[in-house]
């Protein structure tokens, strides 16, 4: 028999040991193993809470969480009880032998649990050790609980967006989970792992969910150091104070974007709707500008202004749902739902789309997701 293929990807012979739980951290560890690292998630016995969370595919023993499935693709699992006194000692050769540490419990718990980095690097000095917490491993609010919302209410995020013509629910993106959370631990990782090919020694990562989320307000940021007035709620052009950039309601209760930013696109747009010489000058006439273009907009459905719209370039786009999205001929060629999870049920699900290029990743197949 021939041997097997050497795996080319980048991380090949990279070990990750996973103790993260629910979402930033899995999804991390997921790209990690994506690009060719070995996962071995640590879970507690009976499983993360993760599991559990509907919707559930199969049943009895062989019953797994969807979003369990979908993070957890391709990864290996070690049950311990991490209050158990020989925990660490059971731990040991996977802790001596890994490269990468990720952990999302809250500051100072895996050191009382005998995991933190001072304990871990003792045994392996290579260790890259990333911890993911809300608010950061130093700082008065360090041991807050919180959720993405509350990170990006303490971070100014919410408040940037909120306006009186457009009142907004509670965002629908994790922004603070993922591009807090999951992105910039990945990216401090592999910057660690380069990092140690020129020191030989490894390093501790805090990452907090709400530092990452203040790259999101470098425009009023800029603004307030530049004038000393920081922009109010709503004040922005890119959340909806421009007729130009904002979101309208079709006559089936369905949304246009208009992103028609540059003037050449805003005007185009104009003639296409045939809106009134004197309310295109959208700086000068905001409110009257907006309530013609929600007019014309709400003449038609979305069918029709999706028909409409076909070829034209101005950055006028429907809004489409996930499952219109997911079918959309240009993400399907472009291979983002080539992947698929097994899970122990037999059943097969797109693999979570994660941004690593296609060359660094194996080919599209169905890996499994892990049972206990």
């Amino acid at each position: 028999m021939n041997p097997p293929p050497t795996d080319h990807r980048p991380l090949a012979g990279v070990t990750v040991l996973d103790f993260s739980t629910l979402l930033p951290g899995p999804l991390a560890t997921l790209m990690l193993a994506e690009a060719g690292a070995r996962v071995i998630k640590i879970e507690r016995p009976g499983g993360e809470d993760m599991r559990f969370h509907g919707p559930i595919v199969g049943e009895g023993r062989e019953a797994m969480s969807a979003y369990y499935a979908l993070l957890n693709r391709g990864k290996e699992i070690v049950t311990v009880d991490l209050k158990s006194p020989d925990a660490v000692e059971v731990l040991r050769p996977l802790i001596a032998g890994a490269d990468v540490v990720m952990e999302q419990f809250r500051p100072g718990v895996m050191e009382r649990l005998g995991f933190g980095y001072e304990a871990l690097s003792a045994i392996n000095p290579r260790l890259v050790y990333c911890a993911i917490t809300g608010y950061g491993a130093t700082g008065p609010r360090a041991a807050a609980p919180g959720h993405d919302l509350n990170y990006q209410a303490t971070t100014g995020a919410l408040a940037i967006g909120r306006s009186p013509l457009i009142d907004p629910p509670p965002p629908g993106l994790l922004a603070a989970d993922i591009a807090g959370g999951t992105l910039p631990a990945v990216i401090n990782i592999l910057l660690a792992l380069l990092g140690r090919e020129k020191s030989g020694r490894g390093t501790r990562l805090d990452i907090a969910m709400t530092d990452g989320m203040f790259t999101f307000g470098f425009f009023a940021q800029a603004q307030g150091a530049a004038t000393g007035r920081f922009p109010e709620p709503g004040e922005p052009i890119f959340v909806g104070s421009l007729p130009r950039y904002s979101l309208y309601r079709t006559r089936d209760e369905r949304l246009l974007a208009v992103g028609a930013l540059e003037d050449k696109f805003w005007l185009a747009f104009c003639d296409f709707i045939d809106l009134a010489p004197g309310l295109r000058d959208d700086h000068a006439t905001p409110a009257e500008t907006r309530a013609a273009v929600a007019a014309k907009v709400a003449g038609r459905t979305h069918a029709e202004w999706s028909a409409r719209l076909a070829g034209t370039e101005f950055c006028v786009t429907p809004v489409a749902s996930m499952a219109e999205a997911i079918a959309d001929p240009h993400f399907v060629a472009r291979g983002l739902f080539a992947h698929s999870v097994s899970t122990p049920s037999g059943r097969v699900l797109p693999a979570a789309v994660v941004p690593v290029a296609p060359q660094f990743r194996a080919p599209p197949g169905v890996v499994p997701a892990p049972g206990i």
